[in-house]
């Protein structure tokens, strides 16, 4: 017997809801779809480019003589086509673990592998949420998921993604109080890893939330977002960059500053 229309409206609409509530309970998907944010999921960059901008799509680094070329991802980009990025010249690969202390990449382990498995120098890195815990806790929770290192040639130090907070610039820190912030993961993470993390941020950022006033230099590469032709003045201090993100276009657009040789003396420490 056909239900009367009235009650096909209602089991329209109790499948339409649990269709909803499923699609969102599915990994990479809940809270946001992709290249978007999420409350407790930022991508690498995204509150960088809303800030400074971006050059047209897909420019490429002027006058860099020897640089390898790799690519950044984080769940959004879901499970990657590795081989494809390998085949397209991309030699290595940092990978979104965690950000805070309660959020972990969903697709990490076959971004991680993944790109390990095709030949890849790989890293991880953590979205630093001062907002939300202290630094050292933040490299505690990082290294235990996915964000430590070992010394297999493959695998780089972990990298400190700090930039514009969802809710507030500088997270609501005096320049003092987000120096000491950084110096708390970048401590602790030395401590249990014996490496020093790479930090990602952009110049005007740092400029912004320290104040200038926080050297790392001496002990922390230094990896640059700045999407335009060139890398532009670098934040304080810091003589050279490392990494250098120069485009979101088709994805994260990355090139370390030396040939293969020195990235892997950079992976083995």
């Amino acid at each position: 017997m056909t239900a009367p229309r009235r009650h096909r409206h209602r089991l329209l609409g109790a499948a339409l809801t649990l269709s909803a509530s499923l699609l969102a309970a599915m990994p990479g998907t809940a809270g946001a779809a992709p290249g978007q944010d999420a409350p407790d999921n930022h991508e690498m960059g995204a509150s960088i480019r809303a800030h400074d901008g971006v050059a047209p799509a897909g420019l490429a680094p002027a006058s860099v003589d020897a640089s390898v070329p790799g690519i950044d991802v984080s769940s959004y980009q879901g499970n990657v086509n590795w081989a494809s990025y390998w085949s397209a010249g991309k030699r290595f690969a940092y990978v979104k673990a965690t950000e805070g202390t309660g959020y972990q990449n969903a697709y990490f382990s076959q971004q991680y592998t993944g790109s390990y498995n095709v030949g890849m120098i790989r890293g991880a890195y953590h979205y630093g949420r001062p907002d939300l815990s202290g630094g050292a806790a933040q490299a505690d929770y990082f290294v235990a998921h996915g964000g430590g290192w070992s010394k297999d040639g493959k695998t780089l130090p972990g990298t400190l993604d700090i930039e514009w907070g969802p809710d507030n610039a500088c997270y609501g820190k005096t320049p003092a109080q987000m120096v000491a912030w950084i110096k708390a993961f970048s401590d602790e993470y030395h401590a249990k890893t014996t490496r020093w993390p790479v930090i990602y941020t952009a110049t005007s950022w740092w400029s912004q939330c320290t104040a200038n006033t926080g050297d790392f230099s001496s002990t922390n590469p230094l990896w640059v977002a700045r999407y335009a032709s060139s890398a532009g003045t670098l934040p304080y201090h810091w003589g050279f960059y490392t990494f250098w993100q120069y485009s979101s276009s088709p994805i994260d657009q990355d090139t370390f500053s030396a040939d293969i040789s020195r990235l892997k003396v950079l992976a083995t420490g």
